[in-house]
């Protein structure tokens, strides 16, 4: 996933408008695409405008017009202070992740420290990890029977010093779940810059870290801006760690306010979740619009040129061996520490800490559980399947839209705003608006895997979309051009020439889609019902109801499944000289 998938963000209407404006011819193909496209984009905006604009009646459908609940919003003590706690939270967030995934990029890129495929290993092996089982990792790590508050216990008599279910502790867990993402874009930074100029201040007297500190960071200030933006936005709507350690404090954010009015007992309060949603909408397209606009500046610190160059290596001498310390510790407590403590607890007939006498309670009773019948299993299969369709359907579609972007095909450029459109919702705001779609058929099709399939290729169509833009930019057109004087038609030249050299990046971004859709929680957590629980979902509800050591087992074999899919896509990543 590259930096520029993220920032091509726009507003939901305006580029839109002005495109169709401008349009005087539209292909038929490409009219058709986008009328698939807006079916599947607009009804969901349109669903939240009207739900927030409407009383709901008791049989859930809507009634009169109504600005109450934007009034109830805005005049209410909930609004402000969850949102007040949702900027805090980002921005730390944020402020974490660049720091640490800095350093570390700095680390592997521009020093000779030994050992520094760890990061790499260790930043494709957290994309096999969903966010759910993380945060659970780290709070078992970190909570009141966990063994950090054991540790500390020793020194301070203090049994319960550390209290993870804080605004520090979402802070924390959130940082660092973004580190690796923070590592692999800054280290496509860092490869990529010239040397030049850092040689040029080393040779007028500066130290190497004074030309690191006043030229390299200076020069990947672009970079670090739109990162820290990418991360503030994703983090502002991110809805895992809120979920799970903000609730159980007591802290609330946009999101979980808007989980906890579409979940709440009796009648849900959809008018009040429309509201919320609606804000959030806005608030995530101002923050996308400015990150689109750092990047516009980014061409002031071009330094590729045509000449070659070559990132600069710095000899460390004998600090080296402190930077490898510091890079195997990140990778210690971004890896490997949280994968052990789900084993640990995963052998456990109930969890109690990491103490001597649990070892003598080890036993697979967890995991002869799983693989009996049940729905830990079928939770297991849905999950495959709705990652299987999901990628299937994004991606044969994204290609064909990219591709009629890239060769200009009259109107193409509106389905390139139309893909980047989901963008502007978060997750836990498409899920309460395909809830009201769905709801609201003619037929039966909420709570079925099939409604989750649907939401989620939605979701995902901007990510297979600058997979498919990046790949298709890099055919030559004389190559169709030959087919076509051939005799060759528009379609089977796409069939027979394009998807050929298309594959593997194709292959690539089907392996990304896989990975993003069966790893999310906050799509399918209100669609799913009974016989579609995916496997996100489960381990969600299973931390909900005190299930530890059902939940470590299950996350342990899930862990090994996706580490060896993120291995693949790896090394199907790393062969084709992609960026992640």
């Amino acid at each position: 996933m590259t930096l520029r998938s993220e920032v091509r963000a726009v507003t939901p209407t305006a580029p839109v408008l002005a495109m169709i404006a401008k349009m005087g011819t539209i292909s038929p193909v490409v009219a058709l695409l986008a009328a698939v496209l807006l079916i599947l984009i607009v009804p969901p905006a349109i669903f939240l405008l009207n739900i927030s604009l409407h009383e709901t009646l008791p049989d859930g459908s809507l009634g009169a017009f109504t600005l109450r609940f934007y009034h109830d919003l805005f005049s209410g003590r909930f609004f402000l202070p969850s949102l007040g706690n949702t900027v805090i939270y980002s921005l730390g967030s944020a402020v974490i992740a660049i720091v640490i995934g800095t350093v570390q990029a700095v680390i592997v890129e521009r020093t000779n420290t030994p050992g520094r495929d760890l990061a790499f290993l260790a930043a494709i092996l957290s994309l096999g990890v969903p966010n759910v089982l993380y945060t659970v990792a780290w709070l078992l790590l970190l909570g009141r029977a966990g063994p950090i508050n054991d540790l500390i216990a020793l020194f301070t008599q203090n049994p319960q010093a550390i209290d993870v279910y804080s605004m520090w502790g979402m802070i924390l867990i959130e940082g660092i779940g973004f580190v690796p993402l923070t590592f692999l874009l800054m280290s496509a930074v860092l490869r990529s810059m010239d040397a030049s100029f850092e040689e040029a201040a080393i040779m007028a007297g500066a130290s190497p870290l004074q030309a690191f500190w006043s030229i390299t960071l200076r020069m990947g200030i672009p970079a670090i801006c739109a990162l820290g933006m990418l991360i503030f936005v994703r983090t502002f709507e991110s809805f895992e760690v809120p979920a799970l350690v903000g609730l159980a404090g007591n802290i609330n954010v946009l999101t979980t306010t808007i989980y906890q009015s579409a979940r709440r007992t009796g009648v849900p309060n959809y008018g009040e979740s429309g509201a919320y949603s609606i804000c959030l909408i806005l608030i995530v397209t101002v923050l996308l619009i400015w990150q689109t606009r750092l990047a516009r500046h980014a061409h002031r610190y071009q330094t590729i040129t045509g000449k070659g160059f070559r990132p600069r290596i710095v000899d460390l001498g004998p600090w080296r061996y402190l930077t490898a310390a510091v890079s195997i510790l990140i990778f210690l407590f971004v890896a490997v520490i949280p994968a052990l403590m789900l084993v640990f607890t995963s052998f456990q007939p109930f969890y109690d800490g990491v103490r001597i006498e649990a070892f003598s309670r080890f036993s697979l009773d967890n995991y002869r559980v799983l693989f009996g019948p049940g729905s830990f299993r079928d939770s297991i299969v849905n999950t495959l399947v709705l990652g299987t369709a999901t990628a299937t359907i994004v991606v044969p579609f994204t290609a064909l839209c990219a591709w009629l972007v890239v060769r200009r095909v009259p109107g193409a450029s509106l389905l390139d705003h139309l893909v980047t459109l989901p963008l502007v919702f978060p997750a836990i705001i498409l899920s309460v608006a395909f809830l009201n779609i769905f709801v609201n058929m003619p037929f039966a099709l909420y709570g079925t895997l099939l409604s989750v399939i649907i939401a989620s290729s939605v979701r995902y169509l901007a990510y297979g979309m600058r997979y498919a833009y990046a790949g298709a930019l890099q055919i030559h057109p004389d190559l169709e051009g030959q087919a076509a004087i051939s005799g060759g038609s528009r379609a089977a030249v796409f069939r027979r020439i394009v998807v050929p050299l298309l594959a593997p990046t194709l292959l690539n971004s089907w392996l990304l889609v896989f990975l993003l859709s069966v790893q999310a929680v906050a799509l399918p957590l209100l669609l799913v019902g009974p016989g579609s629980e995916v496997m996100a979902v489960t381990l969600f509800e299973l931390w909900q109801n005190g299930q530890v050591t059902e939940l470590a087992s299950m996350g342990v074999l899930w862990m090994l499944l996706m580490t060896a899919v993120s291995t693949l896509f790896h090394v199907m990543t790393r062969r084709r000289q992609l960026t992640i």
